[in-house]
């Protein structure tokens, strides 16, 4: 599985900016997809997933602001970012998790870098 991800940049705090990230290869199994983000010395947190049945987490820092959404028929996920802040600032990496005969597949994207200055 390849991911492709693309829609980071430099923004202004409250500004908007949308993610996406397609995933191609061998795409039957692909079941959760999400975004993590990794700020300059910090870990790597997850920031949004959801399951091929659109259940959705999201965590609290960014609940009301972000939306995760997925279209299972182009292989795509996607992150809808409103009022950013300069704390979201990160490199944001889409993961797909693949689950065949039993196995899980962790798969990642090669980061989109989010800027907001304040």
């Amino acid at each position: 599985v390849q991911l492709q991800a693309s829609g980071g940049g430099l923004v202004q705090a409250g500004g908007s900016l949308r993610l996406s990230c397609a995933a191609s290869g061998r795409t039957r199994g692909i079941n959760d997809m999400g975004w993590y983000r990794q700020a300059p010395g910090k870990e790597r947190e997850l920031v949004a997933s959801t399951t091929r049945g659109y259940n959705k987490y999201i965590v609290e820092s960014v609940k009301g602001r972000f939306t995760i959404s997925r279209d299972n028929a182009k292989n795509t996920v996607y992150l809808q970012m409103n009022g950013l802040k300069p704390e979201d600032t990160a490199v944001y990496y889409c993961n797909v998790v693949v689950e065949t005969s039993g196995d899980r597949y962790d798969y990642w994207g090669q980061g989109t870098q989010v800027t907001v200055s304040s």
